[in-house]
Formats: structure tokens, sequence, C-alpha cells
């Protein structure tokens, strides 16, 4: 596998979109515990679009523009949600100190975020392509793929660590919180804004 690949994967995982914000806000709420099970339903959704990628229905997405309006709508109206509850402090979207959820819900959560974007699966049938020498063959691809998907949860948990080290002070402020809500809040909403403006072409 090319030193290429592997530093062109760690840049896009290391990209901070959905994922990232979710397994952020998971961590400030309820621990490294939260911030490992949201990190865990993230990448089960990237592993998700990838079969999806290597399966061939990206095609379908990509040719059925109803299809593929469908879902992004409904990973925008996702995301507008979980920005109106976080900036409303609600539930298991706070960012406060809460009970433990269960690891189901976390994980459910961070399928649910991820799985509605349609341009990821997209993304892979036009990203894993280029790192495939030629005469390589299906085996190849799903190596290409078990690294990203490795690499991404890897990722998603080093952000989670990030921000347990540094929970308990910014709980301590309550100027720190408010801004971080709102912080959030507006990360949430512009990802679901840059959604709703994608296309399939």
């Amino acid at each position: 596998m090319s030193l290429d690949y592997l530093l062109t994967a760690f840049i896009v995982c290391l990209s901070p979109g959905i994922g990232v914000v979710y397994t952020l806000s998971a961590t400030l709420g309820g621990g490294f515990r939260a911030g490992l099970w949201a990190s865990v339903g993230c990448t089960l959704a990237t592993v998700l679009h990838m079969i999806v990628a290597m399966a061939g229905l990206a095609a379908v997405l990509h040719t059925s523009a109803i299809l593929f309006q469908t879902i992004k709508f409904a990973g925008v109206a996702y995301l507008l949600w979980m920005a109106w509850g976080v900036l409303q402090d609600r539930g298991g979207l706070s960012i406060a100190p809460r009970a433990p959820e269960p690891a189901a819900r976390l994980v459910r959560r961070g399928i649910l975020l991820n799985i509605l974007n349609p341009k990821l699966p997209l993304f892979f049938i036009a990203f894993l392509p280029q790192f495939m020498p030629a005469g390589s063959g299906t085996a190849h691809l799903v190596q290409l793929g078990v690294v990203f998907n490795a690499m991404t949860f890897g990722v998603f948990l080093g952000y989670a660590a990030l921000a347990a080290t540094s929970r308990q002070r910014l709980l301590a402020s309550a100027a720190a919180m408010r801004w971080l809500r709102r912080a959030f809040a507006a990360s949430f909403a512009a990802l679901g804004l840059k959604l709703a403006a994608e296309t399939a072409r």
C-alpha cells in the first residue's frame, strides 16, 4: 500500500466533518466512554457507505436524482434538528455533564448522522480507484477500504481523547460552555446547509 494513499486518507479522515463534531460533542457531554461509542457509530456508517460504493450502488445514487435528493434532505433535516438540540442544551444532545447514555443510543445516533450523507459512497467510488495499481482486483480494493475505516476510527478516538483531556476545564467555565454550545450548534447547521447545496454530479 502506497505512502501517498496513507497520507491522503489520513488528511481526509482528519478533516472536521459531521463525525468529528458529533464525537466531540458526545465526549464533552458524557466523557471519553461516550466519545468512544460515538466513534464506533460514525465509523460503522463509513463502513456501510464503503460497502455501498464497492457494491456499485453509488452508481445508482449518481444516476437517480430523486433517490439522491430524498436521502440528502433527510440528512439535512437531521443535522438541523441536531443543531437545535445542542443550542437548546437538550437531552442527549446536551454538551453539559449528564448521566451515561446507553452505548446503543450513542452508536445509533452516530450511524444516522453519517448514513444520511449520499455523497460519501460517491466519494469512495471516486477516491479509492485512484490508488489501485493496474491489474489489481477486488482484494486490493477491500484492503484500501479496511485501512481507511481503521484510520477513521483511530482519528475519531484521537478527537475524543483530546476533548476528554480538556473536558473538566471547559465544564468549569460557564462562558466556555455557552460558546461551545453555540459553536457546535453552528457547526451542525453549517454542515446541514453544506449538504443541502450538494449535487449528485
